[in-house]
């Protein structure tokens, strides 16, 4: 409702300012400094200033006074040197409230992209993972609430060099046949397994430098699906990403398609992409120095013309030995994203969730029935900001082949790492040293085995949940209580994964996270809570929601809102759509998570001044019993954006 006024009074403005001076163009508008300027300003006459020589209050002056009515708006005043302040109609702005506003958007016709998770299919989820999804999923959902038509998708490199040193360890660190790996998938928790056998190979490549070479020929072996340790680097790479899916699920992220690797590769998609980057000469073949024998993109390419410091000169696009890199299949999986290749893959159903969502997997043969991914207007990548330079050899392999439009489109989808503080780290069984337990967040390493696994730190975290529900609900039933944790669990979670700008390195505190006080997901939760409990007591006395419609006119609404208080908490309800689009145009899903935060201390402020259900006042009780509903209908909208459920008891 906020928008579609702002939306008119720009146009409105500009219809004045083309017939009073033959000015064309939009009109901006802006939020006034303070509430009592009225609900929205108009800066035109000092953008109309210089171009007119008026002073602005002049300019002011006579576009308000060719204003005239503007539907919605009460009245337009001149303030300071030239603002154009205006002031809504109230009883018109919460009647358009009580009707629906605009109603919802149908979805858009462009397909937009946004690639996340992502994590390699060789070991459990870790809590550095969990930004990315958290952080990919959400902004997904903010796309889809403002009606874009969004595609998920989760690349899975199942061809990669870390699946091929899990292969590795099963080979030569425990003479694992490839019927052995397949019982131990069969087994619990192969994914924590991995993770250990991960940590050794790594240690053994320390200790050991010479067998890095079975790293190489794994990796060979299983990018050109070579025998039984291609067959087994499939079985590990499926049945993690199974796990992956089952982890994810626990925090309401899902995805609509999982491109893998290993179809790149076999459908020539990267040959494809490969002939094209050669044809138009974006990469050469190297005859000397430290790149010898490899194709290498040059570094004038790039932004900064390398890399910047301390990065190759050229990158690397395809090895020596014929292998390719990763930025390499990374380019033609982009290629693919915009519809560029000339190819598809084919398709076959992976995995149903509970909810009935279907997620679809690449494959290298054909299925009947299977829908058609790809082919995007923009597409965002949602990954760590230490992965910027290759995401910039992955935009400057598109522009090489003079797709300049679809290079501006790509974006990096950036965000800096996930810490523990201190205090964390011993609750989740980590050793620190004295030094450690000094610094204000530790960094943990998968490569070394030291981190916490997605699947614990979601179980530590309900574990906690589960005993604060249990010490105020101790008569409900245990099933009950933990599905009230689990959900509590995940909004501490998400939330706190969440209302950090993604340039910000976040450490990770189980106390703050959990809070059902301050800026966290239980705090919202627990307001939405309580804004249903007000509605749910009515229903205990015996009384019905009245009808909202029938009962309240927009004269009625009116004279409520004469009280300031009362209108101003409405107004901040009311903007939820605003704040995820500017949320959307700037990339900060942060915006949205704040905006949660307000709108539970709003309604806070409105449940402690105004005593709902005890009002004698007929019509103020209605409105009141309506501003609730809408509170809680605004809460749980915006908390379903970020990907939060609401527990039926906190």
């Amino acid at each position: 409702m906020f928008q579609l006024l702002e939306k008119r009074i720009g146009e409105a403005f500009a219809s004045r300012i083309q017939a009073l001076y033959g000015v064309t163009g939009a009109t901006q508008t802006e939020q006034p400094k303070q509430p009592s300027f009225g609900e929205i300003a108009v800066p035109a006459a000092f953008q109309l200033a210089r171009q007119l020589r008026k002073p602005p209050k002049a300019i002011a002056g006579e576009l308000a006074a060719a204003a005239g009515a503007i539907e919605g708006v009460a009245s337009v005043e001149i303030a300071g040197n030239g603002y154009l302040n205006v002031r809504l109609d109230r009883g018109y702005y919460a009647a358009g409230l009580l009707s629906g506003g605009e109603g919802p958007r149908a979805a858009a016709g462009e397909t937009i992209i946004v690639e996340h998770t992502n994590i390699n299919p060789n070991k459990a989820a870790h809590i550095g993972h969990l930004r990315n999804a958290v952080l990919g999923d959400t902004f997904v959902r903010m796309l889809r609430a403002t009606g874009r038509n969004v595609e998920a998708q989760n690349y899975i490199d199942n061809t990669g060099v870390q699946v091929a040193d899990v292969v590795v360890g099963f080979r030569h660190l425990e003479n694992q046949t490839t019927d052995d790996v397949r019982r131990l998938i069969a087994a619990p928790k192969f994914d924590y397994y991995c993770w250990d056998l991960y940590a050794r190979i790594s240690s053994h490549y320390a200790a050991h430098p010479e067998a890095l070479q079975w790293r190489r020929d794994m990796l060979h072996a299983i990018e050109h699906g070579e025998g039984g340790d291609a067959e087994m680097g499939h079985l590990v790479a499926d049945a993690i990403v199974k796990t992956h899916l089952a982890t994810m699920w626990r925090l309401n992220v899902v995805y609509d398609v999982l491109p893998r690797e290993s179809e790149i590769l076999h459908l020539q998609f990267w040959a494809t992409a490969f002939e094209l980057l050669k044809e138009r000469k974006a990469i050469y073949f190297e005859n000397e120095g430290k790149n010898k024998g490899c194709w290498v993109m040059p570094g004038s390419a790039f932004r900064d013309g390398g890399g910047g410091e301390g990065e190759e000169d050229s990158k690397v696009i395809v090895r020596s030995n014929g292998t390719v890199t990763y930025v390499g299949k990374d380019i033609a999986y982009q290629l693919w994203k915009f519809g560029l290749l000339g190819k598809d893959f084919y398709y076959h159903k992976w995995h149903t969730y509970p909810d009935g969502h279907e997620v679809w997997a690449s494959t290298a043969t054909p299925h009947p029935e299977a829908p058609t991914f790809g082919g995007g207007s923009r597409v965002y990548n949602v990954i760590d900001s230490r992965q910027s330079y290759l995401q910039d050899v992955v935009e400057a392999g598109l522009r090489a082949l003079g797709f300049e439009t679809q290079a501006d489109n790509s974006i990096h989808f950036s965000y800096e790492m996930v810490a523990l503080s201190p205090r964390t780290c011993v609750e989740m069984g980590i050793e620190l040293s004295e030094e450690d337990k000094r610094r204000p967040y530790v960094e943990v390493s998968g490569r070394k085995g030291l981190g916490v696994k997605a699947d614990d730190l979601i179980d530590k975290l309900t574990e906690k949940a589960l005993e604060e529900v249990t010490s105020r609900h101790a008569e409900e039933s245990e099933e009950s209580r933990r599905k009230s944790a689990r959900a509590i669990a995940i909004a501490a979670l998400r939330y706190f994964m969440l209302k950090y700008t993604r340039n910000s390195v976040i450490a990770f505190d189980f106390g703050e996270a959990l809070s059902f006080t301050g800026e966290t997901g239980p705090y919202a939760q627990y307001a939405t809570v309580r804004a249903r409990r007000i509605l749910g007591k009515l229903a205990e006395r015996g009384e019905a929601l009245p009808e909202f419609r029938s009962l309240l006119s927009r004269e009625a609404m009116a004279r409520q809102l004469e009280s300031e208080e009362c209108w101003q908490l409405l107004l901040a309800a009311s903007k939820a759509e605003l704040a995820i689009e500017r949320a959307v145009a700037s990339g900060e899903p942060a915006h949205v998570a704040r905006f949660a935060f307000e709108l539970a201390q709003n309604f806070s402020t409105f449940y402690q001044k105004f005593h709902v259900l005890d009002e004698p006042d007929a019509e103020k009780r209605i409105f009141l019993l309506w501003m609730t509903d809408y509170f809680r209908m605004q809460l749980e909208r915006t908390l379903g954006v970020l990907g939060i459920e609401v527990p039926e008891y906190m």
